[in-house]
């Protein structure tokens, strides 16, 4: 099973879920703007990533710019910050069998096969 955090807006994130569609897999998609992950999940998702809820943070979208930029918080703030606003999570976010990857690039999304 892979489960793909999706938002259907994005480029990126389309792609991904094309090319995870061509394995021929079970496939989960979470579209994650609608349904954020809960707490629990999210940190485990960080910690498949091995990464800080800072560095999950999209710093280019205007709600990190107005209210969050140069603002420090702990980890624990983050990913509540990013619960309550899910617009600011990296995507797509892809895991399987315990391996997860931001699935931005093609180099990545074969870390995952």
């Amino acid at each position: 099973m892979i489960i793909i955090y999706h938002n259907p807006r994005c480029q990126k994130s389309r792609t991904a879920l094309q090319y995870l569609e061509n394995l021929e897999e079970d496939i989960s998609v979470i579209e994650y703007i609608k349904t954020p992950p809960s707490k629990t999940d999210l940190k485990g998702i960080l910690a498949l990533l091995g990464i800080s809820a800072f560095d999950l943070i999209r710093k280019k979208e205007e709600i990190y710019k107005t209210r969050f930029l140069n603002k420090q918080y702990s980890e624990d703030q983050w990913i509540d910050i990013l619960i309550e606003n899910p617009t600011l999570i990296e995507r797509p976010i892809i895991i399987r069998d315990k391996v997860a990857v931001i699935g931005r690039d093609e180099d990545s999304l074969r870390k995952i096969i």
